[in-house]
């Protein structure tokens, strides 16, 4: 496992470099926000999983869609770094590509001198159950966690593909993964309206987080559909919450 980069001289507001990952055998390209020079040190850490629609080996278009666009209104005023990998054409955000996840946030947090403290996962419709997925395979290693437009179990017929692996076995996987991060703070985001990925799962969940004393917060947008993500993204109050928590 390592990083393959070049190092020019950096600007000194928020900007996107590439980086390169070879993991397991295999090359995975990823790309990095890092906020502007002034930005306090050490930086607060985002890892950002994309949906069905960024997957590729570009390692950019992860960045067209959700966090990349309202990262770039906002460049200079956003204060964390923010790691962004990309899972290959039809593969989803587990086994394999979650490790390979977890491998580029390492990589990036080491070089760009991340917080290991207030380290936080977010991710988008297929990221949104990835957000999962990175949590239960390291359920230490994030302060806060915000799923969007995600779920626990397989949303549609047409893609049977798309569960959180680790809680898929359990008869009730909801309660299942609320218990096993229920010291995690978690808020999700869901539109009501959501014809993608039915709201049903996330208000199943955060019904079980709430039986079991687990603090997870549920937005659900009354008018929303499956592009929750703007909304969210562009909250002020999320990213006030989200950069209150730390790991102890």
């Amino acid at each position: 496992m390592g990083a393959c980069q070049s190092r020019p001289d950096r600007p000194a507001g928020g900007h996107f470099v590439e980086r390169t990952l070879e993991f397991e055998g295999r090359s995975f390209r990823y790309a990095v926000f890092v906020p502007a020079t002034a930005a306090a040190r050490p930086l607060p850490v985002v890892l950002f999983l994309h949906g069905s629609g960024e997957r590729g080996r570009d390692g950019h278009a992860q960045t067209t869609a959700g966090l990349g666009p309202w990262l770039r209104r906002n460049a200079d005023s956003f204060p964390a770094l923010v790691v962004m990998p990309q899972v290959p054409e039809n593969e989803e955000w587990m086994g394999f590509n979650t490790r390979m996840a977890l491998a580029a946030l390492d990589a990036a947090s080491v070089e760009f001198g991340g917080d290991p403290a207030r380290t936080y996962a977010t991710g988008m419709s297929m990221g949104g159950y990835g957000t999962w997925e990175a949590a239960l395979l390291a359920p230490q290693r994030f302060a806060a966690l915000v799923p969007v437009c995600g779920g626990v179990r397989a949303p549609r017929a047409v893609r049977p593909t798309l569960f959180v692996t680790a809680v898929a076995g359990e008869a009730d996987p909801y309660t299942a993964l609320a218990t096993r991060l229920k010291h995690v703070p978690v808020w999700m985001f869901h539109g009501a309206r959501d014809d993608l990925v039915l709201p049903d799962d996330d208000r199943r969940l955060h019904r079980a987080a709430a039986a079991v004393g687990a603090d997870f917060r549920y937005t659900e947008y009354p008018d929303g559909n499956h592009n929750a993500w703007d909304a969210t993204y562009a909250d002020p109050a999320m990213w006030d919450w989200l950069f209150a928590q730390r790991l102890p």
